[in-house]
């Protein structure tokens, strides 16, 4: 998958619209982050303080990172090194850096 293909997968999250993509959501950490300023937190951007599983899930689903995703929907196992890597490459497409 092309990183334009990966940045349009959905992201499965009752707290965001059913049509949220990894882009949007990304789009939307950044513009969050802006708008609080110093008030932003890092650790709960979306009262959620596993916010970083939000985009490791469908990276998992798509096949991107290695990984598994128990019959509840919740990940078990994956490499979060790996998924970190293809976050940031992620982030530096959105920008074409």
């Amino acid at each position: 998958m092309t990183n334009d293909e990966i940045l349009n997968l959905r992201i499965d999250n009752d707290a965001f619209d059913e049509n949220m993509t990894i882009k949007g959501y990304l789009h939307l950490l950044l513009k969050t982050l802006w708008e609080e300023g110093e008030c932003f937190s890092g650790h709960r951007p979306f009262d959620n303080s596993g916010w970083q599983y939000d985009l490791y899930k469908p990276l998992i689903q798509a096949y991107i990172i290695s990984g598994e995703i128990d019959e509840d929907g919740d990940i078990e196992n994956f490499d979060k090194e790996e998924a970190n890597r293809v976050v940031l490459e992620l982030i530096a497409a959105c920008f074409e850096v």
